[in-house]
């Protein structure tokens, strides 16, 4: 996070690859993404009460150099559901020979795992089939996470919905506290 805000961080990728799958997107080395990431996490949060405590953990990724998207980010979540204490297995979906696409797809996932219900984002409304849940007798529900304001060291008011590198450095060991007080309410689908 800026002084005057937040600042959005993306990894660069081979523009013919925005459509594949995404164990496929290779990232675009040819930019120096790590680096400029890297400089803008320190200056933003070196001073926070917890940066240390994770310091190596974003520098070693950033010192990384990754080929693949997926590889990334696949490192990134196991690291921090550690961090976090949370216990669950992670399946990649590409291990679960789901056939279809989009909406179809989802289920199919849902249904080799043994689920009866899928737990979307909000922003899952805008392009899910919802009808397509209810033929194949699977539940669908949207969570509506409002995060608990904690103190951020360069904000005034806080500002939700940043990274989870900005709970881990200013929250640190409490982040999991934080999250189960915070109000994430699910509802079911209602036509």
């Amino acid at each position: 996070m800026a002084t005057n805000g937040w600042t959005w961080i993306t990894v660069p990728i081979n523009k013919d690859h925005k459509f594949l799958p995404n164990l496929q997107v290779e990232i675009n080395n040819d930019i120096s993404w790590r680096d400029v990431h890297w400089k803008k996490i320190y200056h933003s949060y070196a001073n926070t009460k917890y940066f240390k405590k994770y310091e190596s953990f974003f520098k070693n990724i950033y010192e990384k150099e990754w080929h693949y998207l997926f590889e990334l980010n696949f490192e990134i979540l196991k690291k921090v559901t550690d961090i976090l204490g949370i216990k669950v297995e992670i399946i990649k979906s590409s291990e679960l020979n789901a056939p279809g696409t989009s909406t179809e797809k989802l289920i199919n996932l849902c249904k080799a795992v043994g689920a009866d219900t899928y737990v979307s984002g909000i922003g899952g409304r805008s392009y899910m089939d919802e009808n397509l849940f209810e033929k194949n007798n699977m539940r669908l529900e949207y969570q509506n996470y409002t995060a608990k304001p904690y103190a951020q060291r360069l904000s005034d008011s806080f500002v939700p919905d940043l990274s989870i590198i900005d709970m881990l450095v200013n929250v640190g060991p409490d982040c999991m506290k934080v999250i189960s007080e915070s109000d994430m309410s699910i509802a079911p689908l209602t036509s």
